[in-house]
């Protein structure tokens, strides 16, 4: 589909720079994913983060920044958790420090940080922030963000009206782990054991087991995961996406390891750079990817997959019977016996980690040896015939990822042309940097022209370990001169230490434009859902002419009985083909009562119009 048609057919899409947002647990998962395809990285402090265990020093964020803006990969570092009073001058000296060491920008959750005295960074508002409205957004971008974050749970069309109201960036989820709840308005890990997924500490209790009773106290389900949903996987709807006004696409992760990150940058890499060039447009990173491995999202930790809410149909969200990775289905078992069994294919390995179901519970063990299709596991317990295999280990596919020579260079052209003061070597890179060298030696005209010529090619685009490729040569002399090897490699070296040089002090690092404004906000009444949990956060919602009636749920010691602690477009009673609008289904008393493994209680309300189920605190 060519540019034109798009515009004409009224879509959003525009010229403009594209990007594919990676996450990183540490400097070297970061690195990795630069290597991979990353045109930005998000990673985390060691405070403040709303991954409290993916945090990093200043020293190993420095160090990302410096490899990641050779390529012009931008980072953004995550400050997305509420804020104590106390912690809000440190939290300002980290934003000074970033914008000094010069880190793209910064995600952020607590509106008090934008009453503190903060540099001219860029600002993005976090998911946890509930961007779900265009209105809101509206808000947000006239008050000074950069970009917005949208929700999981977002619909193209949603995504439509958004763009058509707004000129703001645009981010949004693309693949990896689905939080269950509304970012930002998940109290469970709160209200169970004190641990805030607003500050950073969620302990996951969706990924726990829960009966369901109606009413009358009757079980309609028992000892399920009926919170917890499988992985997002947007790669069927990439093009639509950014054909809808998404700038970048954001790979889920962060407490993620080495081998998923490649894996899933890779593949959205190659996915996304087919769409672009399709529809003429440009990736805001530069440097060529060299892959020696095929990337397979079904082949790194997976729950199974879904497109979530994407087109506002619900289907088999969840993973009622599992909450770990199922991985890739592997074969059917046609034979058992005492110590192996056999499988209807022969794609499983030594050392791969395999599972199953049992009485509808997941099962997992390792492979110790294969012969073909016979299979000898560590454990040969509970596998029977006719069951399905699935792998979610592949030792082979992990191993090539950890061993992979990942190599990513910035193009370049050699120019080299006579002058009157001598030779003149001119290196070009991708965004048109030159960098010059003169030889003025006079050199004596080669005996074999031809073979001089040749080595002087060959030599001079050798760039070895540097982040630099000399792919194109021009090279235009009346006389070949012969230079030694050791004198064409000298002066490779220092047209490559003039190309970093340069490349270094032209690099175009965008700062926040728009100040820090006062406007109304779209809301008058604010809640503990605002999640106010400072004076300034205060300051800054009574400024833009709100009415504080509550401060944040985790200062509160006591939260009120019936409260919302989760709201979600995710339905138990559609999961479990109890919605009204579904036909033939027995039909339970409501409220509906959710009881978790501790025999602690919550109600469940559904409001079948907006298709929305909360969660709210029952005792």
């Amino acid at each position: 589909m060519n540019l034109k048609s798009d515009r004409e057919s009224g879509t959003n899409l525009k010229q403009a720079e594209f990007e594919l947002l990676a996450p990183a647990n540490n400097k070297e998962i970061a690195i990795k994913a630069i290597k991979a395809g990353a045109d930005a990285v998000y990673m985390g402090y060691s405070k403040y983060g709303a991954r409290a265990s993916a945090g990093n020093s200043l020293e190993d964020i420095i160090d990302t920044i410096e490899f990641a803006h050779q390529f012009r990969v931008k980072v953004y570092i995550t400050i997305n958790t509420i804020l104590k009073d106390e912690e809000l001058n440190q939290a300002e000296k980290l934003i000074r420090k970033l914008y000094k060491i010069k880190a793209d920008g910064i995600i952020i959750q607590d509106m008090g940080l934008l009453e503190c005295n903060l540099p001219p960074i860029r600002i993005s508002a976090s998911t946890q922030c509930h961007n779900n409205t265009p209105e809101k957004i509206k808000f947000l971008q006239a008050t000074g963000f950069n970009r917005v974050i949208l929700p999981r749970e977002i619909t193209l069309d949603e995504i439509k009206e958004i763009k058509a109201q707004t000129d703001i960036e645009l981010e949004c989820f693309i693949h990896g782990a689905l939080c269950v709840s509304y970012s930002g308005q998940c109290y469970l890990s709160q209200i169970i054991g004190g641990r805030s997924a607003n500050r950073g500490e969620c302990a996951q209790p969706c990924r726990k087991k829960y009966s369901l009773k109606d009413a009358n106290g009757e079980y309609i389900v028992k000892n399920k995961y009926l919170l917890s949903l499988k992985d997002l996987n947007l790669s069927n709807r990439a093009e639509e996406l950014i054909k809808s006004g998404i700038t970048s696409f954001k790979i889920e992760g962060r407490l993620k390891n080495e081998s998923y990150v490649i894996n899933t940058t890779a593949y959205y890499r190659k996915l996304t750079d087919k769409i672009l060039k399709d529809n003429h447009l440009k990736r805001s990173s530069q440097g060529k990817i060299f892959y020696d491995f095929e990337a397979d999202t079904s082949k790194t930790f997976n729950r199974g997959y879904t497109e979530f809410n994407i087109t506002g149909k619900k289907k088999e969200l969840s993973t009622f019977n599992y909450t770990s990775s199922l991985g890739e289905y592997a074969g059917m078992v046609s034979e058992v016996k005492k110590n192996y069994f056999k499988i209807n294919s022969n794609v499983l390995n030594n050392g791969d980690g395999i599972c199953f179901f049992t009485d509808d519970e997941l099962y997992g063990t390792n492979i110790n040896r294969t012969e073909g299709n016979i299979i000898f596991p560590k454990e040969i317990k509970g596998i029977k015939q006719g069951i399905k295999i699935y792998r979610n280990y592949n030792k082979n596919f992990e191993e090539q990822i950890k061993n992979s020579n990942l190599t990513r260079k910035i193009t370049l052209t050699l120019r080299v042309r006579e002058t009157d003061n001598g030779y003149l070597f001119f290196l070009e890179d991708e965004e048109k940097n030159c960098a010059c060298h003169i030889e003025s030696k006079k050199y004596e005209t080669a005996i074999n022209p031809e073979k001089a010529l040749q080595t002087l090619e060959t030599q001079i685009k050798k760039c070895g370990n540097t982040i630099f490729s000399i792919e194109n040569t021009d090279i235009k002399l009346n006389k070949i001169p012969f230079i030694k090897v050791s004198r064409i490699n000298e002066i490779r070296r220092i047209l490559i230490e003039k190309t970093e040089k340069i490349r270094k002090k032209n690099y175009k690092y965008k700062e926040r434009l728009t100040p820090i404004n006062t406007v109304i906000y779209p809301e008058k009444e604010l809640n503990y859902k605002s999640n106010i949990y400072n004076k300034k956060a205060e300051e800054f919602y009574k400024k833009r002419g709100c009415i504080i009636k509550e401060r944040a749920l985790e200062e509160q010691k006591s939260p009120k009985t019936g409260i919302d602690i989760m709201t979600s477009k995710y339905c138990i009673k559609n999961q479990l083909k109890l919605c009204p609008k579904q036909n033939g289904i027995k039909k339970y008393p409501e409220p509906f009562i959710l009881k978790d493994e501790f025999n602690k209680e919550y109600l469940v309300e559904f409001n079948c119009k907006d298709c929305v189920m909360k969660i709210k605190k029952k005792d």
